[in-house]
């Protein structure tokens, strides 16, 4: 049945129809109730500012949509039907407690990108048990996998709608599923809001629908005490206090809370979260799917983090993210954007398996800068120094010297612990609007549950960055898309170099990235990059703690963790040992880069397929590399502006903005 109701975008909420969609022959949508369009204004210059309150945007949508509410649970889409490219996967929603499907109302316009973005509208007034949720839920999987058995389908679910999604993931193993649950109701039975069914069911009639009014009249101090006073009882409203802010749009919202939950809904729904937190938990076992639980640390209404923890363990393949400064209704907090989430845990793919070259999606300008300015306190401690190489062969401060047509492989050497990777990767963002994809070491991608070796939520930034595993295969890859590819052939050897070692290269004997440039006529840059011993003086290295009979153990279990890249190269760089070497550190000194003149290998593919040819070519990046660090030790010792206390003086004087000089080129 299609419902009549309003269409509205959150500029101009005009009520008007809803635009029904056309059903499609053999279609969900032919199958299941009619799904109803929202129509979104997706200006691009608005997508770029910063987002609306989740939680306005919720109660201004939820408004129109419960006031035609009513029939079976349904799907609806909130973007309009072309909004996704057509190899886009899809993704359901399913919402929490609320019912309401908006749960996602400040992601739509950026998951609409990238997604066929379904949501689950469950009427406040309907009585659906959970395992009819869940058949409808399974059948609408079912006949999504039937038509694209080749794209994964996401299941998204927030608390009660997290027990859904586990719960059709534990019944269809044999279906690709991605699950994201934020906040799942699993752990409800260890949760206080249980308590809440005796306090609702003594209420009087009268009384819980009389809370809104009241307060909706004034927003004086004593209204503002019963407030404080009524709501921290009820934890649904109590969550959704804080990040609404403002008192007024608090008390003006409150009559939409109290038509979406009502006293009779709220009291069913807290009484039935018992089931489905029981079928969902007691199915653990089955689920086979990859998973990333979302956790807050500050739910009010769930344990949340410990839940996501005991999950994890439980999981087969599972990742966790913490967000500590949440509540409860994670997506409508200004803190998270799910996008930028899934890119960044590299959840995001368009076939069987992730393909960190084929489904890498580039940042938008909002994600780039928010990871930059994450890292402001850094740059600014290390101040980069960029110098690159033009055609004619003069150096120049900056970086007009890299070619802005790919392919282009950068090769250079790493710094202690590869602190150059930030400096790297956000100056070229900055400077020449270019995404540099790093070739890493595969421990950034991925750890043992219980292992020592970093999170590697540690290294979701440089996910959304490009950053892919190190392999022939992606190389290959990236070549192919034209990509700026930076490479350390040095390695973990280098990163976690000895005492005495700064600047030392650490490479293979024999070529590894040469002829495979040459196929595609890559453009090698080869470049150098000191700076290291002005941040700190390695002190204890990998030869002193390996004396440490305790330490030795504790190194040998790293060793073991990570993949071990480069057996049987022989030479120094087959030593791949990560370790934790105690640094002293130093007033900051500065951070130098120097390109050098790009080597073109454009014509040579015949060439250096010759093995003689090929390794010459490899010894001349080499050595170029060590003559660029060589011009940079030399030349830092006239730079002015070498100590961080001199540049912050000169900041001081200049302006913040302030272009910080260097020695004479």
């Amino acid at each position: 049945m299609i419902m009549a109701g309003a269409c509205f975008s959150p500029l101009f909420r005009r009520k008007q129809p809803f635009q029904a969609l056309k059903l499609k022959s053999g279609s969900i949508r032919s199958i299941t109730s009619a799904r109803f369009a929202m129509s979104i204004n997706s200006v691009g210059a608005m997508e770029e500012k910063q987002r609306r309150s989740g939680w306005k945007e919720y109660l201004e949508q939820a408004k129109v949509l419960i006031e035609a509410d009513g029939g079976p649970p349904r799907w609806f889409s909130p973007l309009d039907c072309s909004s996704a490219p057509d190899n886009s996967p899809l993704m359901l929603f399913l919402p929490g407690i609320d019912g309401v499907g908006l749960g996602l109302v400040s992601h739509h316009r950026q998951l609409g990108r990238i997604f066929d973005l379904w949501c689950l509208h469950i009427p406040f007034a309907d009585r659906t048990p959970f395992t009819d949720l869940v058949k409808l839920v399974e059948t609408t999987v079912r006949l999504e996998y039937q038509r694209s058995p080749n794209r994964p389908i996401y299941l998204v679910g927030e608390s009660l709608g997290g027990c859904l999604v586990l719960a059709v993931a534990a019944r269809n193993p044999h279906i690709d599923l991605v699950l994201i649950l934020a906040n799942p109701a699993t752990s409800f039975g260890r949760s206080q809001v249980q308590l809440l069914t005796s306090l609702l069911d003594a209420l009087p009639a009268t009384h819980f629908p009389a809370l809104p009014n009241i307060l909706s009249l004034s927003a004086g101090d004593i209204l503002r005490t019963v407030f404080d006073n009524a709501v921290k009882r009820l934890p649904l409203l109590n969550a959704a206090r804080e990040p609404l802010g403002d008192f007024n749009t608090f008390a003006s919202s409150l009559p939409v809370l109290a038509d979406i939950l009502p006293k009779e809904t709220f009291l069913w729904k807290l009484k039935m979260l018992k089931s489905p937190s029981a079928y969902a938990d007691s199915r653990l076992y089955a689920i086979k799917a990859q998973t990333l639980i979302l956790c807050s640390g500050k739910d009010q209404l769930l344990p949340s983090q410990q839940e996501g923890e005991r999950l994890r363990q439980l999981l087969p393949n599972c990742e966790l993210r913490k967000f500590d400064d949440s509540g409860h209704f994670l997506f409508l907090e200004g803190g998270l954007d799910l996008v930028t989430v899934v890119k960044g845990t590299s959840y995001y793919r368009r076939g069987m398996y992730h393909d960190y070259a084929l489904d890498f999606i580039p940042p938008s300008r909002d994600e780039a800068n928010k990871i930059v300015e994450s890292y402001s306190l850094f740059n600014f401690i290390t101040s980069s120094v960029m110098l690159s190489t033009l055609e004619d062969g003069n150096i120049v401060k900056g970086l007009a010297g890299i070619p802005s047509e790919g392919p282009v492989l950068l090769v250079g050497n790493h710094m202690l612990l590869a602190l150059d990777k930030f400096s790297l990767i956000s100056r070229f963002y900055i400077e020449r609007d270019i995404i540099v994809r790093g070739m890493a070491h595969p421990f950034m991608f991925r750890r043992q549950k219980s292992g020592r070796l970093p999170e590697v939520s540690f290294f979701d930034w440089l996910r959304v960055m490009g950053i892919v595993p190190v392999t022939a295969t992606n190389l290959f890859k990236l070549f192919s898309s034209k990509s700026h590819v930076v490479l350390f052939p040095g390695g973990v050897r280098e990163a976690f170099h000895r005492k005495g070692e700064e600047y030392k290269l650490f490479w293979p004997e024999q070529s590894e990235f040469v002829r495979m440039a040459a196929r595609f006529g890559a453009k090698i840059v080869p470049f150098g990059s000191v700076g290291e011993d002005d941040l700190g003086q390695i002190v204890i290295d990998y030869d002193d703690l390996m004396k440490i009979p305790y330490v030795r153990s504790e190194i040998e279990n790293l060793k073991n963790e990570a993949v071990q890249l480069r057996v049987g190269v022989g030479g120094e760089v087959e030593n791949q040992q990560v370790y934790p070497p105690g640094i002293l550190p130093k007033v900051p000194g500065r951070f130098y880069f120097y390109f050098g003149k790009p080597i073109e290998t454009e014509g040579r593919k015949q060439e250096l397929k010759n093995k003689d040819k090929s390794q010459e070519l490899y010894l001349e990046v080499k050595t170029e590399v060590e003559r660029c660090i060589a011009y940079l030790k030399e030349k830092r010792e006239s730079d002015p502006y070498r100590n961080v206390l001199t540049r912050s003086l000169y900041l001081t004087t200049n302006g913040p903005t302030s272009d910080i000089p260097t020695f004479e080129i």
